[in-house]
């Protein structure tokens, strides 16, 4: 007799992630319209693609021609924007090519989500 036994404990997962919390409803609605104008509406409840720039991409990404594009997500909450650190690929879900962010794709997705609020208005 064949006995399958689960783990009752759930799996965790852990992503890094660059959030801004406490955005205001105003500030809410003016980010939801710059993202779903400037990256597609999301599908997936928040979840906006935004490629990376290739300046920005390691040499694995960059020898990688068929993954690409690359991207890293933002979700938009109704209260916090958040930027998983993972650039990812949209065309396989394992390769080495996706991996957690290094420190320039760190600051460049930081720099894109200020200059994001900036050209709205909005205050951090």
């Amino acid at each position: 007799m064949l006995e399958v036994k689960v783990n009752p404990r759930p799996v965790e997962t852990n992503m890094k992630q660059y959030v801004i919390d406490e955005i205001r409803p105003q500030d809410y609605e003016k980010i939801k319209g710059y993202l779903d104008e400037s990256f597609g509406e999301s599908d997936l409840g928040g979840l906006y693609w935004v490629p990376v720039d290739e300046a920005v991409l390691s040499d694995v990404q960059k020898a990688h021609t068929d993954c690409a594009p690359f991207f890293m997500a933002l979700e938009l909450g109704p209260d916090r924007l958040a930027g998983e650190l993972l650039v990812r690929t949209r065309s396989r879900v394992r390769c080495d090519c996706i991996h957690y962010a290094d420190q320039r794709q760190r600051d460049w997705l930081v720099r894109t989500v200020d200059a994001i609020f900036e050209k709205l208005e909005i205050i951090t």
